[in-house]
């Protein structure tokens, strides 16, 4: 299975890391460097051990944190409504559609969300 984000979840790279823009919900979530990280990994093809590999490489983080990292990075995504696991091929299609940059920071992995309006806590 291929992990995707869903076709109204859109992505914006930051100084910080990654924010996903939910179009559907008016919300968004911020992904820190090491969360950003392993999210492109799996919306360019990888598995999660793929991700958790990448991030023992670039991080000092040994591989089983990294397993479990990756893990609540994609459990917190499916929760959020963010994700989908897709058993289609993908290649025709990409499975994340970038919007302009933003200044926006949260830490991982927990995702923190903000609706339209209304102050995070």
């Amino acid at each position: 299975m291929t992990f995707k984000l869903r076709e109204s979840v859109f992505t914006a790279e930051t100084d910080y890391g990654i924010a996903l823009l939910d179009e559907d919900h008016d919300q968004y979530w911020t992904l820190n460097p090491s969360a950003a990280l392993a999210l492109r990994k799996l919306l360019d093809g990888g598995t999660e051990a793929d991700a958790a590999r990448t991030l023992t490489e670039e991080y000092s983080v040994d591989l089983d944190t990294a397993h479990r990292d990756v893990r609540e990075l994609v459990g917190g995504l499916h929760a959020a409504g963010l994700a989908e696991e897709s058993t289609g091929n993908t290649a025709s299609a990409p499975s994340v559609r970038q919007v302009r940059r933003g200044r926006v920071h949260a830490r991982w992995p927990h995702l923190r969300g903000r609706q339209q309006g209304k102050k995070s806590r």
